[in-house]
């Protein structure tokens, strides 16, 4: 995508973080923003009929966008175009994009597998999976690289996926969404090796646990009365916050991490070493 005539690149970083209006994606944001990045704040801001929770609003979307300085988009990830449009604010507003973030996830579950309805599979992996396929799509031709990158980048393009330690374990009543956190492991490792050479790294962050909104309807699954109750799976018994998780993701999108690619790095409090 080519700078809007008359713009001059900005000094800063630019990231896009799609799922940013609430949760890891929003403390993304917001720890991007405090590291001197700019960035494009991405959410649909609309319910889904397939899923048991309500959507990011509007106007938490606006909260994260004005609580860290962004750029607010409407936009569904599971829509490829919509994510292009966003990919382009982020380069007429900024004249660049350094960083992608796949942040925005679902979680579907509660019944065996067999028992899954199709509308439910489809709304996992429309966003958890196809999600991260849009976004690539949409911002990769833009990422900046070693021989183009402007002053103040991090050295190289940056795409980053957000898995789940659910994605390694056997999870009772979780297996769909289990194989679509897999599947992004899948697909971002490939995505690595496609861009090989590029100066465009590709890794994915593993979280555990943490305190989200989808928390709850993750208790629910196993009708736990207290959330708390998923800290057994942990090393370190507690519940993350979502700021934890975000630190791991600013590092990875930053300079120091330009030998890391195609790699898994779990933010899981022990989760996936039990």
């Amino acid at each position: 995508m080519a700078v809007v005539s008359g713009e001059q690149p900005s000094a800063k970083p630019v990231a896009l973080v799609t799922g940013a209006g609430r949760g890891i994606g929003a403390a993304t944001a917001k720890t991007l923003s405090a590291d001197g990045w700019d960035v494009v704040l991405i959410d649909s801001c609309a319910d889904n009929p397939a899923l048991d929770y309500a959507m990011c609003s509007r106007e938490e979307l606006d909260a994260t966008a004005g609580a860290c300085g962004g750029v607010a988009v409407v936009a569904d990830v599971r829509h490829a175009d919509q994510l292009v449009v966003a990919a382009e604010v982020a380069q007429e507003q900024f004249g660049r994009l350094d960083a992608a973030i796949a942040a925005a996830g679902v979680i579907v579950g509660g019944e065996p597998l067999w028992e899954m309805s199709d509308d439910r599979w489809d709304a996992l992996f429309d966003v958890n999976v196809k999600g991260v396929l849009n976004l690539a799509r949409a911002a990769i031709p833009g990422l900046t690289t070693f021989a183009d990158q402007a002053p103040g980048g991090p050295g190289g393009g940056r795409f980053i996926a957000i898995s789940s330690g659910i994605a390694l374990k056997a999870s009772p009543k979780l297996a769909a969404y289990s194989a679509s956190k897999a599947a992004v492991i899948g697909l971002v490792r490939g995505l690595a090796a496609d861009l090989a050479n590029t100066g465009i790294t590709a890794n994915v962050i593993q979280p555990g646990t943490t305190n989200t909104s989808v928390l709850a309807p993750s208790a629910q699954v196993y009708d736990l009365p207290d959330p708390v109750e998923f800290t057994e799976h942990h090393i370190d018994n507690r519940i993350l916050d979502p700021s934890e998780v975000a630190s791991a993701i600013a590092w990875l999108a930053g300079p120091g991490s330009s030998a890391i690619n195609g790699a898994v790095i779990p933010v899981d409090a022990g989760m996936t070493a039990r």
